[in-house]
């Protein structure tokens, strides 16, 4: 739906490509202006809005770009709605929290790739509801009780997805972080040890761009689908724990990336310092983010679940570092199945406007239109006369 205002032209021959790929894709271009009755019909607000429509099911691209057409094809041969469930009630970081420490953006994210994120409480219920496409557990301070455990567990072990962002056990004042025992106990049945440490990164590429020893940066990944996309990309994790990683008869386990031969793991979580010559620091490289799936034993079906040992990462006040935005969805596309959608996606364009008030306004016009006119006059008089 079209003008010939709206890079018809551009947008013609990126859809042409789809044609071309297919016989089964065929392309009406309806000229808005001339044919608004089929736009009414279609509940068309704007110009170059593109429509992929598969039997009854129609999605809307968000742009013309290859990458939201492609989205629109993907949606509308889904049949499912998903559902990414975030666990609350343990001190977890909360989709609906504008904070810096909060989940908002992240949120909004899974919504523009057509998740519907929603709060749940496994301390009201302990059930993980049918509907939850992926279970998130984003950085619980509290302990998680045995029966949330045993939910978690029976989810997964059943076919169920999961997404683990857990940090070191801090003991610092506020600070301070539960164990969770019973939840690492889980893990660590499916091969994934969690260690009680800190990861310190003195890396000197981190120092450059800013991040502290605090932070651990990752520029190199194994091969896996989530992280397949990300080389030549670096991700931060600010607060991350180490773990170790060993497949059992019922799961295979993958590391997905290590903290940097820079870095190191002390086990102070009391008041954690930089001393890279304590005999009892680990050395990096370190594991710090790991996939895993779960044999059923049903056919067509395994449970899968991945491991992060830091959820900062994924916070309002660092999920747009660099690659961070794209693994948190990347991760969240492999463990819904939807590998399909697994990308680098482009960056969000800056607002680079100028908001001013009237005042300024005015004085914009004032200076502009007369001050500097006035200064330019003033100049020429004053070289004339000197040399008059």
């Amino acid at each position: 739906y079209f003008d010939q205002g709206t890079h018809f032209e551009r947008a013609k021959d990126q859809l042409d490509l789809y044609a071309n790929l297919s016989h089964k894709v065929h392309i009406d271009y309806v000229d808005v202006d001339k044919k608004p009755q089929l736009a009414r019909e279609a509940g068309i607000k704007n110009y170059g809005t593109t429509v992929v429509q598969i039997g009854a099911k129609r999605e809307e691209a968000k742009s013309t770009s290859e990458e939201d057409i492609t989205g629109a094809f993907i949606r509308a041969l889904k049949n499912n709605a998903r559902t990414v469930c975030f666990a609350s009630g343990s001190g977890e970081h909360q989709i609906d929290d504008t904070d810096r420490t909060g989940y908002s953006r992240l949120r909004d994210l899974l919504t523009k790739e057509e998740y519907t994120p929603k709060s749940i409480s496994l301390l009201q219920k302990a059930e993980v509801p049918a509907d939850c496409t992926v279970l998130v557990v984003a950085g619980p301070t509290g302990d998680y009780q045995q029966p949330a455990v045993d939910a978690i567990k029976k989810y997964v072990e059943e076919g169920g997805r999961a997404f683990f962002l857990l940090d070191p056990p801090l003991k610092m004042g506020r600070s301070e972080i539960a164990d969770n025992d019973a939840l690492a106990s889980l893990l660590q049945n499916w091969g994934v040890t969690l260690q009680k440490d800190l990861i310190l990164d003195l890396n000197p590429i981190g120092q450059l761009a800013g991040l502290g020893p605090q932070v651990a940066l990752v520029t190199h990944y194994d091969r896996h689908a989530i992280v397949n996309d990300l080389k030549g990309s670096a991700t931060g994790f600010p607060l991350v724990r180490s773990m170790e990683v060993k497949s059992t008869d019922k799961t295979t386990v993958e590391k997905l990336f290590d903290s940097s031969e820079s870095s190191l793991a002390t086990t102070k979580l009391n008041s954690p310092e930089v001393n890279p010559n304590d005999p009892k620091n680990k050395k990096g490289p370190l594991t710090i983010a790991v996939a895993g799936s779960y044999r059923t034993g049903k056919e067509n079906s395994e449970g899968r679940f991945v491991v992060v040992g830091s959820s900062a990462w994924a916070a309002n006040s660092f999920i747009s570092f660099n690659g961070n935005r794209d693994l948190a969805l990347n991760t969240t596309n492999w463990l819904a199945s939807d590998e399909d959608l697994i990308s680098i996606r482009p960056k969000d364009r800056d607002d680079r406007r100028i908001t001013m008030t009237r005042g300024q306004l005015n004085w914009v016009g004032i200076t502009s239109l007369g001050l500097l006119p006035l200064g330019i006059v003033i100049a020429g008089v004053s070289v004339w006369w000197r040399r008059r």
